[in-house]
Order: structure tokens, then sequence, then C-alpha cells
């Protein structure tokens, strides 16, 4: 190869390595910007001291979370944790045969796939019920954060026993709650993560998710309704009385709620 055919080689490859730059340059500018004020809407990214949070900026990224999308699914590899904002993700036990039940519900107040082992799991799927957004940051950098201490292990543990209080306490509502309570706890989940009393959702899904027949659905949200609680209409259910609400589920959503308020009172000391 002489000088002038080498010349030429060595111009090509700086011209793609340019082009190859220019690609990361735009991808990175197309990235949106991860601000301290925009991860305090998760109430775990906003319970870290500032100084732990800013460690994850790097590697925190805001992503929409549209409805329906499958986060993982059982038996895969957990790569990816999420912290909604915005959002609102189901946890979901699939059977063989299709059938589906919610056994957790996950909005701005915690994480989705929280993995502190490498090469860990998926015990359940999950899926974005509730559009929105969220920060995605790779489960080996949570593992990194965990590992140097400071105040994220101890939070991150505190989530997880709340979060096995609303398991605990859905297996137990499963079994004992008639459907119109369990519908009220279903209602009541969603309005805790979510800005208004409006919920847009069909009955079809509510059924899917409680593991029961649409026709029940109907009926339990035909006497809420006649009892003032809430107002139906077609893919769109308003709370009227909260309060009420809460009565009618009874202890289950209580006994949830009160392990998720005593967390964050804890952290805010």
């Amino acid at each position: 190869m002489n000088n002038a055919q080498l010349g030429g080689v060595t111009q090509k490859a700086q011209s793609v390595n340019q082009l190859l730059s220019a690609k990361e340059d735009i991808k990175a500018a197309s990235r949106p910007v991860v601000s301290f004020s925009g991860t305090q809407q998760n109430e775990l990214l906003a319970a870290l001291p500032r100084q732990d949070l800013e460690t994850l900026f790097e590697h925190l990224e805001l992503v929409p979370m549209p409805f329906g999308k499958e986060l993982f699914e059982y038996g895969t590899k957990l790569e990816y944790v999420y912290f909604p904002t915005t959002s609102i993700v189901s946890l979901l036990y699939v059977m063989e045969d299709g059938a589906t039940t919610e056994i957790a519900v996950i909005g701005h107040e915690g994480v989705v796939g929280v993995s502190l082992f490498m090469g860990e799991r998926a015990m359940c799927s999950a899926v974005v019920q509730s559009a929105g957004y969220g920060y995605r940051l790779k489960t080996q950098y949570l593992r990194d954060a965990f590992n140097r201490g400071g105040a994220l292990p101890q939070l991150l543990m505190r989530y997880t026993n709340a979060l096995f209080a609303q398991m605990a306490q859905n297996a137990v509502g499963g079994r004992h709650s008639s459907i119109e309570q369990k519908l009220c706890r279903w209602l009541l989940d969603r309005l805790d993560r979510s800005p208004g009393n409006e919920l847009k959702v069909t009955q079809e899904l509510i059924s899917i998710m409680l593991g029961v027949r649409r026709e029940s659905i109907t009926a339990a949200a035909g006497k809420l309704q006649d009892e003032g609680l809430i107002q139906y209409r077609r893919g769109n259910i308003t709370v009227l009385d909260r309060t009420g609400l809460e009565e009618y589920a009874g202890e289950c959503y209580k006994v949830a709620k009160t392990e998720y308020d005593r967390l964050l009172e804890d952290v805010a000391r």
C-alpha cells in the first residue's frame, strides 16, 4: 500500500470516527436532562440526601412508560429498576393457563424491580397500568450504590418491608374480602398514586387485575355508585367520597397504607 492509499484509509477512518462521535453527541443531547427537582417526584429518590442522589445522576435515565408496557416478565433477568414519577405499575402473577392476578401496585412512592443480587431473576411480571414517566437505572449501579452504604440501603430495606405488607394484605384480602371491598381497595391504591380523584380504567381491566368475572365488577361498581361513593361512566371512575371508600375497604387497605405512611414519616426525620 503506497502513501497515497494509506492516507486515504486514514482519512476514511477519521471520518468514520467523527461520524460515530457526532452520533453519540446527538444521542446524549436528545437524552432528557436529569434534574434534582425532577427526581423529587419519586418519593424514594426525594428521601435520599442530595449528595447521595447526585451520585446516581450520571446513571439515571428519564424514560416514558406507556400503558401496557411490560418492564419485565417472570423468570427474566432483572437488568433495570424503575422509579415511577407519574406512571403506575402493576406487579402480576401469571398462571400457566394465562390467568392473571395483581399482587402489588407501585407508583411515585416506590421502585420497581429491586435486584441486589447478580443475575437475580424476576418472580413476577411488571406492566405499566397508567401511562407516565419514571427514572430507569441499571441494577448494577443500584447494587454499587447499595454497597457504598449511606442512606440508600436502609431506605430500600424499609421500602421492601412496606411492599411486603401490601402483598400480604392483598393475599389476605383476596381470601376474606367481598368483591366490593376488593374493588374499594383497588381504587384507593390507584388514587393514592394519582394526582386527582378520577381514574381512567375499564371494568374489564379491573376484573383481570382482581381475578374475578367482569359481571361481578359491574355489580360491585353499581352498588358503590348507588351508595354515593363513586361515579362511573364508561372508562372513567370518579371517587366522590374517599372516606366512605376507605371505611368500606376495611382493614386490608388501612394496614398497608399505615405501613407506607410510617415509612415516609421515618425517612423524613
